[in-house]
């Protein structure tokens, strides 16, 4: 027998590539996207490899994992990250995966740790990936410096992690300057997770993205959301109306009295940040419009911020007001299943149940959340029908959708012009 070669060999997908790139390369940008871009798992293997594979995630916050040996885990598809904290503050990524025979090496979704230890054979690992014990069974020429955990990109900025699977992922340091600028008012360094909430939406991931990407469907579904939020994002908005335009003057001389940014700043179609009014007179997305937390964030002088919108594509949303923020991560489960979760960011030294309740200060949003989980399902179980055909967006009330659509097929299309063949080990015989 020949030894064993790498060969190229037709990606199972190859198929499914060409059809997709014909498909979005002829798609109108105003129109949802053809049925197998919401249903189809040769699709969806598309999506996890052209887009979460190779695109910056929002992964979690600085906050969650403080001090060293803190780690936090996430599933991005089939490929399970580990996020720690090592010597001097750094936050290290690695795929949780141990160089000996593939065991996951962390199999909670936080903890704290002095070395990673696979729980399989023991192999220690240093807190910057480096293998330090594989134990005498492996033999005396054993080079350990050749079995480091393999590193995923990292980037941290304003509190937030941001990951990256690809070799070379795409520029993203003009994005993370601006949220940093953008942040430093909420003194990110000094926050901590109030409340967390992890729901599973029976939906295409791009099904959650669209139905956050626009508020046409707000009046007829979030009745606790309209008691505080503005459905207009900003007065760029195409549907804005004088009087609100009016308050959002009024607020911005405001808000630069205090020195806290509001313009709105784009990047691209992926990033967009800018903070609006909620309604006049409300100062937080409370049952009842009033602070969450009697504890202000970081230099917030006033409860009366509006809300700081942060939006980061392919996975989060984010509301930042003066007492509290909300955020939003979402991780696909499988081509009709997505993982949402929501995390309350207060002040670190917030006392519960004295300057917050947690079961209020979650209630707009697991409402919201729940009421979005039912429009997606929905929406998912008719696009699963023979008659379905893509739709138009309104140019008006669904240009979020339009954007996020636009973004995802130009990704996906250049992504997909710059794939390689794949590799598989193959036996001559």
């Amino acid at each position: 027998m020949d030894p064993i070669s790498l060969v190229h060999l037709d990606d199972e997908l190859t198929p499914t590539r060409e059809a997709a790139s014909r498909m979005l390369a002829s798609h109108p940008s105003h129109f949802s996207l053809p049925q197998p871009f919401y249903n189809d798992a040769r699709v969806f293997a598309l999506d996890m490899q052209e887009i979460f594979a190779k695109e910056w995630l929002f992964a979690g916050l600085t906050c969650e994992i403080p001090t060293k040996g803190n780690y936090l885990t996430l599933e991005i598809g089939e490929n399970p990250v580990i996020l720690v904290r090592g010597s001097e503050g750094k936050v290290h990524g690695f795929h949780n995966v141990c160089r000996h025979r593939g065991s996951r090496l962390c199999v909670h979704e936080r903890g704290k740790v002095a070395k990673l230890v696979c729980p399989y054979h023991q192999w220690t690992y240093e807190l910057d990936g480096r293998l330090l014990f594989a134990g005498s069974d492996m033999g005396k020429d054993f080079d350990l410096s050749a079995h480091g955990l393999k590193p995923i990109h990292v980037r941290t900025a304003g509190g937030y992690i941001f990951i990256s699977l690809a070799e070379q992922p795409p520029a993203i340091d003009d994005f993370l300057v601006t949220l940093e600028h953008y942040l430093e008012p909420y003194d990110m360094a000094n926050v901590k997770i109030a409340v967390e909430s992890n729901i599973v939406e029976n939906a295409n991931w791009k099904l959650v993205l669209e139905n956050n990407r626009e508020c046409y469907h707000c009046n007829g579904a979030h009745p606790e959301l309209l008691n505080s939020l503005q459905e207009f994002d900003d007065t760029d908005d195409p549907r804005a109306t004088p009087a609100y335009k009016a308050l959002v003057a009024r607020k911005q001389s405001e808000w630069d009295a205090q020195q806290v940014p509001w313009q709105l700043e784009r990047f691209g179609k992926r990033n967009r940040l800018t903070r609006t009014p909620l309604l006049d007179g409300v100062v937080s997305m409370t049952m009842d419009g009033k602070p969450g937390c009697n504890k202000l964030m970081g230099r917030i002088t006033s409860a009366d911020m509006g809300s700081l919108r942060i939006l980061h594509l392919p996975n989060s949303w984010n509301h930042f007001m003066g007492d509290h923020a909300v955020v939003f991560r979402v991780l696909p489960l499988g081509p009709q299943q997505t993982l949402v979760t929501t995390k309350w960011l207060v002040h670190k030294d917030a006392v519960e149940e004295v300057d917050y309740q947690p079961h209020e200060i979650r209630k707009v949003w697991d409402a919201t959340n729940d009421e979005d989980r039912r429009l997606v399902e929905e929406n998912q179980r008719g696009i699963n029908s023979v008659a379905y055909q893509p739709g138009p967006y309104s140019e008006t009330a669904e240009f979020g959708v339009i954007d996020f659509i636009d973004w995802y097929r130009e990704r996906m299309l250049e992504n997909l012009g710059n794939t390689a063949p794949h590799l598989q080990v193959v036996q001559r015989g």
